[in-house]
């Protein structure tokens, strides 16, 4: 054994083997609850979306992601080399930490699969398949992988000189994606019936399900950010299973109070909402910090996926409302509530830190936010151009699923309860069933 492969913790590895499967298990999970929120026209199209992402983000992280996001840095904080592109020189006995450098390789990737994959709910029933291949693999390298090293790349600006904290994925994940969703949903435009038309979701056990992969892939997100079976994954564990439940609490307080009645929906929407917005401070807050980070993020995103109505823009499954708004709230409350015991000597706010670590914070949520906006609304853009970016308005009205995919979900969907489909519209293999 060389003296490299003896500096792997067989439990550390162990315990960051298994979460990397639950974070992947995290976009099958996203899939179905993005799925059960559309129409059933747009069902398969948006379990599509989701899973090739899997696949593109999965081939550009090896060609070149990872050793931009990870490797020595190069640009001032900016972004890491080239010289582990393609895996080079990462062979079994390379160590990070207490694990394989391979292993930890894969659990970012997970990372990066489903942050690309989560904008996908803010472009839902409009957007081109074709436009998404291409968008996804570009914007992993031009918007993910810089954020992914400033936050956690050796040398990145925002942990090594700005000193903004940010345990398991606020900036690169929640508000990045939040953002770029935005931008993307500004892109495309408002789906046809927009504020006329009942879109309600098509089917809530789906939604919850979904849910509940997400929450049980939850924990080796952010208990697994701490590459190790400890005391402080043990901590962020806890934290994150709190913050799930006051943030599911919080969200139905609003909807009995505001609608008089809590939804299915709300639950599954607040659990998320609160894990999004426990995230980035799972790791530098106590236990009742993460219940009240929680129970923030329940009840201002139970608000916050409303404002698209009254400043039209159509983000189709609140994207923004929860994750870029609850990634906000989490990486904040950060400098208000972190205590020494978890961050191992940062103290927010309310543990006499003062106003210092809230400032950091917010700098760093500003510049995050705006980058991933300002780059994706350009990627948006130049594929718009170039190929267009909108799926045809027939294809829309008529659903992805039969017009891009050949496919519907539901034998009786689309074609027994949607609107009348014109044979243009209809692939060939379909019109047989159809004929049939």
């Amino acid at each position: 054994m060389s003296l490299a492969a003896q500096g792997i913790d067989t439990g550390d590895t162990a315990w960051l083997l298994a979460a990397t499967a639950l974070v992947l298990l995290m976009t099958p999970g996203l899939a179905l609850f993005y799925g059960g929120m559309v129409r059933t026209k747009s069902v398969l199209n948006m379990l599509m979306m989701s899973f090739v992402s899997i696949a593109l983000v999965t081939v550009v992280w090896l060609a070149a992601g990872y050793s931009l996001a990870f490797g020595d840095d190069i640009g001032g904080g900016l972004i890491g080399g080239l010289h582990h592109a393609g895996m080079a020189g990462l062979g079994p006995d390379s160590v990070h930490g207490t694990v394989p450098t391979l292993l930890f390789a894969t659990f970012q990737l997970t990372f990066a699969i489903i942050t690309a994959a989560l904008i996908s709910g803010a472009i839902a029933d409009r957007a081109k398949f074709g436009a998404w291949l291409v968008f996804v693999p570009v914007w992993a390298l031009l918007v993910y992988v810089p954020v992914a090293h400033w936050v956690w790349g050796p040398g990145g600006w925002v942990l090594d000189k700005l000193g903004a904290l940010d345990f398991a994925g606020g900036l690169p994940v929640e508000i990045t994606s939040g953002a770029s969703g935005l931008a993307l949903a500004l892109v495309l435009g408002p789906r046809l019936g927009f504020k006329k038309d009942a879109m309600r979701p098509h089917n809530l056990p789906m939604v919850v399900l979904g849910a509940g992969l997400l929450w049980f892939g939850w924990f080796g997100f952010n208990a697994g950010s701490a590459l190790g079976a400890n005391g402080l994954a043990a901590a962020a564990f806890l934290n994150t299973l709190a913050a799930g439940c006051t943030g599911l609490l919080g969200w139905l307080f609003v909807e009995q109070k505001r609608d008089g009645h809590p939804t299915t929906l709300g639950a599954a929407s607040g659990a998320v909402a609160g894990l999004v917005a426990i995230t980035p401070s799972c790791g530098s807050v106590s236990l009742l910090g993460a219940l009240v980070v929680g129970l923030a993020a329940g009840v201002v995103c139970s608000y916050a996926v409303g404002w698209k109505f009254r400043l039209n823009y159509d983000d189709s499954l609140d994207v923004v409302g929860v994750h870029l708004v609850g990634g906000v709230i989490g990486t904040l409350l950060i400098g208000v509530f972190a205590v020494r015991e978890m961050t191992g000597g940062t103290e927010g706010l309310l543990y006499g830190g003062g106003l210092a670590q809230l400032g950091k914070q917010l700098v760093a949520v500003a510049a995050v936010g705006a980058y991933a906006f300002l780059v994706t609304y350009g990627i948006g853009k130049l594929i718009d151009r170039v190929m267009g970016f909108r799926a045809d308005e027939e294809h829309e009205h008529t659903g992805l699923d039969l017009t891009v995919h050949a496919e519907t979900a539901y034998d009786h969907g689309v074609l027994g309860h949607g609107a009348p489909v014109s044979a243009s519209a209809v692939p060939s293999a379909q019109k047989v069933k159809t004929q049939a």
